[in-house]
């Protein structure tokens, strides 16, 4: 990609190098950090508007801290890219995202300016706190710790707690809140409203730019510093029409707002916070999508729009095998609809994921019943447990990977209480280009250790609908868990009439002689196509969807291992306590002997690729089922 960086970029190897350029060239640095992030991710699809917003505030950190020494941690992740380049990743970030490439969030063995993993959100200010202190412990007085928290990061409760711990230590650590007004969708709540209202006061602007206008003029930490915080400390504590600042409650000193695209500003701004000791907050304004028409317009669209024409604006949509098959986050939304338009007790709630989940289709058509409550999953979960306790029927939607943040909820508000909660964990499987904080492979086996849980997984769209059907049914009085992969499923007929699923069934696609194949979600439609190889091949295999790892359909396994010497399972989630280890804590308490071996993910965590690549290099694709079928017979 070296046709497309400007000359001031191709000069930048790492900071160092940034920082030998005068103030007066950061205006073009940002511009071609800018062009250069919009023509790569034009054509190596990845997020796209978070990083935009913040190239300013990246090109301003840089430039003014002494990184890596000095702690950067950015939160969420996604914003990073521009960091990425300005980091010694230049020439390396047309890889990004992409099998055996660099990642699309800091990831700290990839570089030593990755302070920090952060593929989820609202882990910053800990991490700060913690290098903080340990810096502290340390004797290293002059390292710093940033946090860059945007994107609806804040809005998550861990964010909360970490203020609250931070100001108490009275660490010297800097949060720089980067608003936006966005997570992937608007954000919400009354902590968006009350940052408007800083952002939007006049009174309150007027005494920022006085504030500012005197700090701009300091030249460094000293006597005068020192004493224009003591004249103006009643100010800085009162800078907007409510008495007291939200942050300043937590000890943190608040700076700002400030204008997140003023690159100039920003450097001299970070200059001055620098020599202030102690918890400090600077509210930066910025836009997401800044510099990209579009994506200024439609956040939401270009949050990550995949590959698209930089000149006009065209997305190109996917290329599904299967003329119009829909993707499984689209036959819930609209399955979600239909069946709460026939059953008024059911709502919908999803942490910060309506556009994702689809979960918008329910807000649109019936808002007072589908609640976004930003990024807090914790909260999605005991929200949920109380409209389940006062006999709603919730279907709380939350990505596999993200419910990990929720387990004590489900346990100890959900299951305990035996409350008749639907959980739907999109995204259920390897998802690709994010990687290992996002593939949703450990729900399996986390849900199905937990008493009073149904633990489901449909093979195709029809099946999503029909366990969403039974699973609002008012004879289920037990949490119920629905998990589905991520993307385009097979079936385009999907829309039909509803049929209950008898709980812990699973049913034969495939009849045969020579081994049985057991499959779970969506592994069964690699199965189907593994059958019809092996068949090729002279070896009959039968298979069975079992579509429940919780209960198990024992009758069912019972007729197979008494049939079969040979076993094969499969699915697309850890062999540690999953679905093939089911399978065998059965045979070992009913003493069967059958030569049996487990397909699923590997006890590691799995990095980026297309899902395709990474299925393969897991073995559980169609052609890595054949094979270890053959194994399993010795046939190869």
């Amino acid at each position: 990609m070296d046709d497309v960086k400007g000359k001031l970029l191709e000069s930048i190897n790492n900071p160092d190098d940034l920082k030998k350029l005068p103030t007066e060239q950061l205006e073009n640095v940002c511009k071609e950090l800018r062009d250069y992030i919009i023509d790569v991710v034009s054509t190596n699809p990845g997020h796209f508007g978070a990083s935009l917003g913040v190239v300013e505030l990246t090109v301003a950190l840089h430039y003014v801290y002494n990184t890596p020494y000095d702690q950067l941690i950015w939160d969420v992740g996604h914003q990073a890219y521009g960091h990425k380049i300005l980091t010694g990743r230049r020439n390396q970030f047309d890889t990004n995202r992409k099998f055996k490439g660099i990642s699309g969030f800091p990831k700290r063995a990839e570089s030593e300016y990755d302070a920090f993993g952060v593929g989820h959100s609202s882990t910053s200010i800990s991490a700060a706190l913690g290098m903080a202190v340990a810096s502290k412990i340390k004797g290293e007085e002059e390292r710093k710790v940033v946090a860059v928290i945007g994107d609806g990061a804040m809005t998550g409760g861990m964010a909360f707690e970490a203020l609250n711990n931070a100001g108490g230590e009275n660490a010297d650590i800097l949060v720089i809140l980067n608003d936006n007004n966005m997570a992937i969708d608007p954000s919400v709540g009354s902590l968006n409203k009350y940052l408007l209202n800083i952002a939007k006061s006049d009174t309150y602007n007027r005494m920022k730019h006085d504030v500012w206008e005197g700090l701009g003029k300091l030249d460094g930490f000293g006597e005068k510093t020192r004493r224009f915080i003591q004249k103006n400390q009643h100010a800085l504590k009162n800078m907007i029409l409510k008495e007291n600042n939200l942050f300043e409650a937590f000890n943190f000193r608040y700076f700002g707002p400030i204008d997140g695209h003023d690159v100039v500003y920003l450097t001299k701004v970070l200059n001055d916070l620098k020599d202030i000791p102690g918890p400090k907050l600077l509210h930066v304004i910025t836009q997401k999508g800044k510099g990209f028409k579009l994506a200024e317009q439609d956040q939401t669209k270009w949050h990550a729009p995949g590959v698209f024409d930089k000149e006009t604006g065209e997305i190109y949509k996917c290329d599904c095998n299967i003329e119009k098959a829909p993707k499984f986050q689209n036959v819930f939304g609209d399955t979600l609809v239909e069946l709460a338009e026939a059953n008024e007790k059911i709502v919908g709630i999803t942490p910060a994921m309506p556009t994702g989940c689809s979960m918008n289709k329910m807000l649109e058509k019936m808002p007072d019943r589908a609640f976004d409550v930003g990024i807090a999953e914790q909260h999605a979960v005991t929200f949920s447990a109380g409209l389940a306790a006062q006999g709603m029927v919730p279907f709380c939607n939350i990505y596999s990977t993200f419910m990990q943040r929720a387990y004590d909820q489900v346990v100890h508000d959900v299951a305990i209480q035996k409350l008749h909660v639907v959980f739907c964990l999109d995204r259920g499987g390897l998802v690709g280009e994010d990687g290992p904080t996002h593939h949703g492979v450990f729900d399996i086996a986390y849900m199905r250790s937990i008493p009073n849980m149904i633990v489901s997984a449909p093979m195709d769209e029809i099946e999503l609908r029909n366990l969403m059907y039974t699973a609002q049914l008012d004879e289920i009085n037990q949490p119920f868990s629905i998990r589905y992969p991520r993307g385009c499923g097979i079936k385009s007929d999907w829309q039909k009439p509803f049929e209950k699923i008898e709980i812990g069934k699973g049913r034969k696609l495939a009849d045969g002689e020579d081994i049985a194949l057991l499959s779970i979600g969506k592994t069964g439609i690699f199965t189907q196509r593994a059958v019809k190889s092996l068949a090729k091949k002279e070896i009959s295999a039968a298979h069975y969807d079992m579509r429940f790892v919780k209960p198990l359909d024992t009758a069912l396994l019972d007729e197979v291992m008494e049939k079969f010497e040979y076993i094969l399972t499969i699915e697309d989630g850890t062999v540690q306590g999953g679905f093939g280890s089911a399978i065998l804590e059965y045979m070992a308490e009913k003493g069967y002997h059958n030569k049996i071996k487990v397909l699923g993910i590997p006890d590691k965590f799995i990095e980026h690729g297309t899902p395709e690549e990474l299925y393969k290099d897991c073995g559980i694709d169609s052609k890595g089922i054949v094979r270890a079928t053959e194994q399993l017979l010795n046939k190869n």
